[in-house]
C-alpha cells in the first residue's frame, strides 16, 4: 500500500494543487498590480491580507501565494519521482529519507484512527501534511517576501518592496480555506461510505443510549434539538481549520517582518531566533492540520465493537 501511494503521490498532489490554489484563489479578490511609475507609492510596512497580483489571463489570476504552492508542489513531485525511480530492497539517500517520511506518518496515523481507516484516507492526509510542512518552511527562505517591486523612501533612501514577487502560500487565506473545504467535501464522502444517508442522519440526529418509554421520546426531542448545533459544529470546522492555519502563519510572518525593521542596521540579526521559533510552528501547523481532520474522520467513521454498518 505505501509503494502504492510513494508512486501515486505526484499525481495527488498536482490535482489537490491545482484544485486548492488554481481555480479557488483566481476567484476570490487580491490586491491590484503596482503601477509601474516613477512615483513612490505610500504603503504600510505590515504585511498584506491580500496575496498580489502577478499575472492576470482573463478571469485567470495568478498570485504571489500560488506561485510559492507551485513551486513546492512542483519540487515534491521531482523529489518523490527521483525518490522513487529505481526503488531498491535496501533503501539508501532519498529513497530512505522518503520511505522513513511516508512510513512514519502511516504508523503514526493507523495508531490514531485505525488500520481499516487509514488504509482509505492514508492518501489525503499523508498529501496534507507534506505539502503544508514545506510550504510553511518554503516561506521561511530568505528573499520570500523581501523581493519584489516597490519604491525607493526618499526620507531614509531605502527600497521598500510593495510587490513581493514571493509570498508564503498558507500566509494566504485563499489557499487555507480552497484546503478545508477540499477535506470538508471528502470527509461527507467518507462519512456516507462509512455510515450511509440515513446512518450519517442518525449518527446526528439521532438519541443516544439505551432508553425506553416516555424517557425515549425526551431522548429523541433532546438529542434532535442537539444534531442541529452539531450541524452548525460541522458546517463551522472549514472556517476554524481554514483561520487556525492561516492565522498562525501569517502572524509568524509579520512578527519576522516587523523584527526585520525595527533596527535597520541589525535586520539580518534579529529575526534569527524568531526563524528557528517558526520552524517549529511550521511542523506544528502541519501537524494540527493532519491530526484534526484526522480525527474529524474518525468520529464520523468509527463504529463500536459488535455494531454493525449501515448500508
Amino acid at each position: 500500500m505505501l509503494h502504492r501511494y510513494f508512486r501515486l503521490l505526484p499525481l495527488l498532489l498536482s490535482v489537490f494543487c491545482l484544485l486548492a490554489c488554481g481555480n479557488f484563489a483566481a476567484t476570490v479578490g487580491a490586491a491590484e498590480i503596482a503601477p509601474a511609475s516613477g512615483a513612490a507609492v505610500e504603503k504600510e510596512e505590515s504585511l498584506s491580507l491580500k496575496p498580489e497580483v502577478l499575472l492576470q489571463i482573463g478571469e485567470f489570476t495568478v498570485t504571489n501565494s500560488m506561485l510559492v504552492t507551485w513551486i513546492v508542489a512542483g519540487g515534491i513531485i521531482v523529489f518523490a519521482r527521483a525518490a522513487t525511480r529505481k526503488v531498491k530492497p535496501v533503501p539508501s539517500g532519498a529513497q530512505n529519507f522518503w520511505e522513513w517520511l511516508v512510513e512514519s506518518l502511516y504508523n503514526f496515523l493507523e495508531n490514531i484512527i485505525g488500520r481499516e481507516l487509514v488504509q482509505k484516507t492514508f492518501w489525503f492526509f499523508a498529501t496534507i501534511f507534506i505539502f503544508i510542512l514545506f510550504v510553511n518552511w518554503f516561506g521561511l527562505i530568505p528573499g520570500v517576501g523581501t523581493i519584489g517591486w516597490g519604491h525607493n523612501d526618499p526620507t531614509t533612501n531605502a527600497f521598500h518592496v510593495d510587490q513581493p514577487l514571493l509570498r508564503g502560500g498558507n500566509a494566504d487565506l485563499n489557499m487555507t480555506s480552497a484546503m478545508a473545504l477540499i477535506f470538508f467535501a471528502l470527509w461527507i464522502i467518507w462519512a456516507i461510505q462509512a455510515n450511509g444517508v440515513g446512518g450519517f442522519l442518525l449518527h446526528i440526529f439521532g438519541p443516544k443510549g439505551e432508553t425506553s418509554g416516555v424517557l425515549k421520546l425526551v431522548m429523541i426531542v433532546i438529542f434532535f434539538m442537539v444534531g442541529w448545533l452539531e450541524v452548525v459544529s460541522i458546517l463551522f470546522r472549514p472556517i476554524s481549520l481554514s483561520f487556525r492555519l492561516f492565522g498562525n502563519v501569517y502572524a509568524g510572518e509579520s512578527i519576522l517582518e516587523a523584527m526585520s525593521h525595527m533596527v535597520p542596521m541589525l535586520a539580518w540579526l534579529i529575526p534569527i531566533p524568531f526563524y528557528f521559533m517558526e520552524v517549529m510552528v511550521g511542523l506544528v501547523q502541519a501537524l494540527v492540520f493532519m491530526l484534526l481532520t484526522a480525527v474529524f474522520t474518525l468520529l464520523i467513521a468509527k463504529h463500536d465493537p459488535g455494531q454493525e454498518r449501515h448500508a
